[in-house]
């Protein structure tokens, strides 16, 4: 399904460009040909109705008051068989669920996550706890949690997630097992991932793949590149970017997405690809300064630099550090046309050209799209 876009849209997310110029380097819209059932991640707050019937859902627009919900057209099917399972333990067992007023109750959510090529499940429930109790369990009645939902087809991790925290962060920092891994494996392309309740995974598999592909063609390697990938979380697009490159150094400043970048380097046997921890506006910055002390009258380059940062955008020091590396391309995968057409424009004007720009309706039935922007060297 392709969505309309004219114009408006696009001047926005080119910084107000003349539309001849936009029409120029836009490409068509990658849609996605069955818009349903794509969601491999669905979180569930847990809480009660008005009568005191524990219920799961999703929040009600702008508030905290939960709809219930057990199938969405989004989601995948076995999440319904999953919410019966939890809810109707709950009931039973005389398990409440978390009240976000007084603080109090024991579930607040149930992370479901679903492998589309392996089938692989994942339940975690975040928990308002701080640790088991003495006798390891996490729950009352644990044991019977546990085999209710190991029944389920292709069920493969269930763990729990402390979070004692009364905001609005879902996930804690941590997590243990409860039955089975602390992961699920799914693939994109040819490159395997392992994928832990507290990894950072795009929700839909087969438009990820075209926006990955999309990001690698317009990064035009040809084997002998040395390519960042900045904010690379568990090295999704570091992979797919060393499977044509020389060299690809990737940067992420949680510790457990650059474990689980590394360990996914391991299983697929990619030997070309480097991790390390730490915000972009510090690694990148701290490397080129370094390279100088080391190599008098030399500075850090790069051939090819990719960034795929949150909503906010690049930090100036970024941007500011890319500008003096002096890459060939720069790839901006992006979530945020405004923050894009921002650090797009301050590119432009440090000797950069946008070349091609592609949307990917990464979440269909929904206002996001995911955009790929190609910028050239000016006189490279």
């Amino acid at each position: 399904m392709k969505r309309n876009f004219r114009n408006p849209p696009k001047v926005q997310l080119l910084g107000g460009f003349h539309a001849d110029f936009v029409d120029s380097v836009t490409e068509p819209i990658v849609g996605m040909e069955n818009p349903y059932r794509y969601r491999n991640k669905a979180q569930f707050p847990i809480g009660k109705d008005k009568d005191g019937n524990i219920i799961a859902g999703f929040y009600a627009s702008r508030t905290h008051s939960i709809i219930p919900v057990k199938d969405c057209m989004l989601g995948v099917t076995e999440n319904r068989e999953i919410l019966d399972a939890i809810l109707s333990y709950m009931r039973e067992c005389h398990i409440e669920p978390y009240d976000e007023t007084t603080g109090r109750g024991l579930v607040r959510h149930a992370l479901i996550r679903y492998g589309f090529t392996t089938k692989e499940i994942m339940v975690c429930f975040v928990v308002n706890k701080d640790k088991a109790d003495k006798s390891g369990e996490w729950f009352p009645h644990q044991k019977e949690l546990v085999e209710e939902l190991a029944k389920i087809d292709g069920m493969t991790s269930i763990t729990a997630s402390p979070n004692t925290k009364r905001t609005n962060v879902i996930m804690g920092d941590t997590f243990e097992v409860l039955w089975g891994q602390g992961y699920i494996t799914d693939y994109i392309g040819s490159v395997k991932y392992q994928i832990s309740p507290l990894s950072f995974y795009q929700v839909n598999p087969v438009q990820t793949e075209k926006l990955y592909s999309q990001a690698l063609e317009y990064a035009g390697l040809k084997g002998d590149e040395t390519v960042w990938d900045l904010y690379c979380g568990i090295g999704t697009i570091s992979l797919f970017l060393a499977q044509k490159a020389k060299q690809v150094y990737g940067v992420e400043i949680v510790p457990q997405a650059i474990e689980d970048a590394k360990h996914n380097a391991e299983i697929n046997e990619i030997t070309n690809a480097e991790f390390f921890v730490g915000k972009a506006e510090e690694v990148l910055p701290e490397y080129y300064a370094d390279y100088a002390k080391e190599h008098p009258g030399e500075h850090a380059r790069a051939d090819v630099i990719v960034v795929d940062p949150p909503r906010k955008g690049c930090e100036r020091s970024v941007l500011d550090t890319m500008v003096q590396m002096e890459p060939e391309r720069i790839v901006y995968v992006s979530c945020d046309s405004a923050t894009l057409a921002r650090d797009v424009k301050y590119l432009r004007e440090n000797g950069y050209e946008i070349r091609k720009v592609k949307a990917t309706d990464m979440f269909p039935m929904s206002v996001h799209v995911e955009v790929v922007c190609c910028l050239h060297r000016v006189n490279s």
